[in-house]
């Protein structure tokens, strides 16, 4: 449900490194910060964001985006960075060809340059090409549509783009649509007819095209080529995918793509298939028929002879474990590392061909992991916080990497380091003032949970922690539900703003919840307010016996997604534990969520058949039937524009409030989606909790 988070879960085969950073550990940032103040929103709100790390083929040079915050103009700013990594002490360089607006940087294979996504000319996203130091750039594509993802030929000749097309359309399909898109904006109606669902997808009505891929050719002479002519369905996927939904072969003959045929059953199904057409155009062919779950991210091994790619079992169920699939020439596939009980993120070959390079949750921590090609030999590379990206060069890894008290910064590994994040240096001076910032000391934690498991969590003290005194404490919920609250950074539910503001914090990796073993994830499915109520529960007792400095009596829940439902289940369930909520764009009515939201494999797959078969089981966890029991106060917030939990299930949480005498506050945001992006609304969203907060239970 909650996009924003993905990882897995029962104890691996190969090690698993349980990284605890203690507080002891972390006491040695508050000796270095002791003169600081303590990090709050809006120091959060105005960082730099880092990403997109992308290393020239010569491993000298890292190109990186930086998104800067324009509150005054209530928007993003992204310009392109270069660091030399052949002089870490050298400060790094911002480019002049990404002034306005530069995205999704990649190298040309032979280092000659690198070429980006630009709107700089009027409002049409086209593709330019700057010389390798960034002094100056020329444009390279002038399409009539969009440009919304891209891919560089691996011989230099030509570039697999993605537009948006009408699938009808014959021929010309970009002509036809450019047309048809004229028209369009010319006629004074406003209505749409629609004859299958996804009429809605996350934010966004159907408008009729799909992503479609074309190669074109970078000399004059060469002839554009409609890769996916007609084809129902979208590369990317919407509304989410990028490039590394499509790769090109190491011979530059072949393109892979991931798409899931729409068709009339599109909003119940997870069936990605993975596809080959020759880059001059042809026929498709579908490399994982056999499949009918999720196939996905198509890596070409270096020699072209291996595609590595991940792949789900189970249909309709978009959180089950991503395992790695290999598909040699002959068409035969094997299993790489089956007992290796995590769910892939990101892949990549090692340069020598010998090895995959994987990302994974890892009992809280986001983790890198080398993986024999010959043995499936599984071998852990990094040992705490959340690596972002990666990329292999001949002196070590260069990486982005993120956790609890500090956003993604750009490290280089130290030569033949065993962990690349042990001893690594930092090679950017953005977000330099952080360095007078308090952050909150971390713990993980583990206590037994539903069906005496083992459940993992997190507590982080207040900035301005003072030993013997007794805190109040904000005991955050995440969403999915099949993710994760663990050492990593987020510019949304960041835990170190309510540290910073004077709260404790807690924070339960409940059964559900991601990088655990997938038993462990599956546990939750139909049972949304049994199994991770109880971890909720006895980890809250846990902590609250093993941390003195946690106020019991002064502690409020709160949670978006799976985690507002969670506390809209809790203030029927188990209202004796907090003197106030916090319920962000939740479920309220499981029926109505059933036949309101877009995404209805999800649903189905959590509640068991659809709501129309059986509208019992979505009784079973429905905070609706429970409202009755309502007392404690709370704040809801919700958006307009959350297709995944429509507006009206937060309207339903406020009126049951209001409805009982609640002392409760709504607050809406016309303009958002299912998370708040916009710099001034997430600085209302933060001023509103915290009052909220400090008004009920008090923080500073």
């Amino acid at each position: 449900m909650d996009t924003d988070l993905r990882i897995d879960p029962i104890p691996m085969k190969t090690p698993s490194l349980r990284i605890l950073t203690g507080l002891a550990l972390m006491s040695t940032v508050h000796a270095a910060h002791a003169q600081g103040t303590p990090f709050t929103y809006d120091d959060m709100l105005l960082l730099d964001r880092i990403g997109n790390l992308q290393v020239d083929p010569s491993g000298r040079y890292a190109l990186f985006n930086v998104r800067a915050t324009d509150m005054e103009k209530n928007k993003g700013v992204s310009t392109l960075w270069m660091k030399d990594l052949s002089s870490p002490a050298t400060p790094e360089v911002k480019l002049a060809v990404s002034e306005g607006g530069a995205s999704d940087a990649q190298w040309s294979p032979d280092g000659s340059g690198f070429y980006f996504l630009s709107t700089r000319k009027g409002e049409s996203s086209q593709v330019w090409k700057s010389d390798p130091l960034g002094t100056k750039a020329v444009q390279i594509t002038q399409l009539p549509l969009d440009v919304n993802a891209y891919r560089i030929a691996p011989d230099g000749k030509g570039l697999v783009v993605s537009m948006a097309v009408f699938p009808e359309c014959t021929g010309d399909a970009i002509d036809c649509t450019t047309k048809k898109l004229a028209e369009r904006a010319a006629d004074k109606s406003t209505g749409m007819v629609y004859d299958k669902l996804f009429v809605r997808h996350w934010d966004t009505w159907a408008d009729g095209t799909r992503n479609h891929l074309y190669y074109v050719p970078l000399s004059a002479s060469g002839r554009m080529v409609a890769l996916t002519p007609q084809l129902d369905g979208d590369v990317p996927s919407k509304p989410f995918g990028g490039s590394e939904d499509f790769a090109i072969a190491p011979d530059s003959r072949t393109v892979y793509y991931a798409v899931r045929i729409a068709g009339k059953r599109e909003p119940w199904s997870t069936n990605f298939d993975l596809y080959s057409v020759p880059i001059s155009g042809g026929a498709p062919t579908n490399l994982t028929a056999d499949n009918p779950a999720w196939d996905a991210l198509p890596c070409p091994s270096p020699d072209g002879k291996t595609l590595a790619y991940k792949a789900m079992k189970r249909p309709g169920f978009e959180a089950d474990r991503f395992w790695i699939k290999l598909r040699d020439a002959s068409g035969k596939v094997t299993e790489l590392a089956p007992d290796w009980d995590r769910s892939v993120d990101d892949m990549k070959w090692s340069k020598d061909g010998k090895s995959l390079y994987v990302t994974a949750g890892d009992v809280g921590i986001g983790r890198l992991f080398r993986i024999e090609v010959a043995t499936g030999k599984v071998t852990p590379l990094s040992k705490s916080g959340h690596i972002d990206v990666f990329h292999e060069t001949a002196n070590g890894f260069v990486f982005l990497k993120s956790n609890l008290n500090s956003p993604s910064q750009l490290f280089a590994s130290k030569p033949k380091s065993a962990m690349i994040d042990e001893g690594a240096t930092n090679l950017t001076a953005v977000n330099a003032s952080l360095k007078n910032k308090v952050f909150g000391a971390y713990e993980q934690f583990s206590f037994k949970g539903w069906n005496d498991e083992t459940v993992h969590g997190y507590v982080i003290k207040p900035a301005n922690y003072v030993e013997g005194r007794k805190y109040p404490v904000a005991f955050l919920i995440h969403g999915g539900p099949q993710g994760s609250f663990g050492d990593g950074w987020s510019f949304r539910w960041n835990p170190q703003t309510y540290a910073g503001a004077g709260y404790a914090v807690v924070m339960i990796d409940f059964h559900g919840s991601t990088g655990y073993g997938q038993a462990f994830t599956d546990a939750i499915s139909q049972h949304w307010g049994d199994r991770p109520l109880e971890d909720l529960q006895k980890g809250w007792a846990f902590a609250l016996g093993k941390y003195p400095f946690l106020d019991g009596d002064r502690a409020a829940a709160l949670g978006a997604s799976y985690g507002g439902f969670m506390v809209n289940w809790i203030a029927g369930k188990w209202p004796g534990a907090f003197k106030c909520l916090v319920s962000h764009n939740g479920v309220f009515d499981a029926r109505a969520m059933g036949y309101s939201t877009e995404e209805l494999w999800f649903t189905d797959w959590e509640n068991g058949p659809d709501v129309f078969t059986k509208p019992e089981l979505y009784d079973v966890f429905n905070p609706l039937l429970h409202a009755k029991d309502w007392t404690v106060p709370m704040l809801v917030i919700h958006s307009d524009k959350d297709y995944r939990i429509p507006l009206s299930q937060g309207l339903g949480v406020f009126t049951a409030l209001q409805t009982r005498g609640i002392d409760s506050q709504l607050l809406r945001f016309p303009d958002e989606n299912h998370w708040v992006l916009k710099p001034q609304n997430s600085r209302l969203w933060h001023r509103t909790v915290f009052n909220w907060l400090d008004t009920h239970i008090g923080g500073k």
